[in-house]
């Protein structure tokens, strides 16, 4: 993710979530390249980018952040592509375990989680906003090739 992708980003970003992250919330990520790693999904017959994925990682651990496929094209597989390749970067690093949340509403993010091996481990009481919701917390172990 670079800065000229956050028009793209933010659009995505206010079209799948409720209470979306502000643009300058994403520059942020890009500029604490220490622990964060945002990346974007492009399309490439036309370069359009039509999604994103964000990871912290602290020594062994990994979070991801936020992650979301334009509307026009979920139920692709998009999504379940670019986690494979980013648990498999994860990997790469040294990562032994990552984490993430989701609403309890949020059923198709919850069936890839699953099916990417992920596991409900908690809750986060009263997570989100515009609706309120709690969040599950998910995790997984991974293991190194």
């Amino acid at each position: 993710m670079e800065k000229e992708d956050l028009p793209y980003v933010g659009a995505i970003e206010r079209m799948s979530f409720t209470n979306p992250w502000p643009e300058t919330s994403f520059l942020g990520e890009i500029e604490n390249d220490s622990i964060s790693f945002p990346f974007v999904v492009v399309y490439r017959p036309t370069e359009q980018v039509i999604g994103y994925i964000i990871y912290w990682k602290i020594g062994d651990e990994a979070q991801i952040s936020n992650v979301s496929v334009h509307p026009e094209f979920r139920g692709r597989g998009v999504g379940e592509s670019v986690i494979r390749q980013i648990l498999e970067l994860m990997v790469k690093q040294g990562v032994r375990y990552v984490v993430l949340e989701v609403r309890p509403s949020n059923q198709v993010a919850r069936a890839l989680y699953h099916k990417l091996g992920f596991e409900v481990i908690g809750v986060r009481k009263n997570y989100y906003k515009n609706p309120s919701e709690n969040a599950l917390v998910m995790g997984r172990i991974l293991e190194g090739k």
